[in-house]
């Protein structure tokens, strides 16, 4: 599946690995994990509740999450995943 990145999505990017630029290189890697197989068991993927309900989300370590939707792109009729937000276990949830 292909990513797309949000504007919102892209800006807490930049913020999260400011902090630490080791943790890019990890990221990429979850981000190339999630476009290959985006239920693969060391993703954790999992469906949200509340007032998440409908979106999905990733582990991408011990307090990082990704939030992402996935839809179908109606120009390639094939689904697409949809990065929203990434940051802290309290920041996307």
């Amino acid at each position: 599946m292909k990513l797309v990145l949000t504007p919102k999505f892209e800006r807490a990017y930049r913020k999260y690995v400011k902090q630490d630029k080791q943790l890019q290189y990890h990221l990429e890697d979850i981000l190339q994990k999630m476009e290959t197989n985006i239920s693969a068991t060391n993703l954790s993927t999992h469906k949200l509740s509340g007032k998440l309900k409908g979106l999905q989300a990733c582990s991408c370590g011990y307090d990082c999450r990704i939030v992402f939707s996935i839809e179908r792109d109606p120009e390639s009729k094939s689904d697409v995943i949809i990065l929203l937000d990434i940051g802290t276990h309290h920041e996307v949830y």
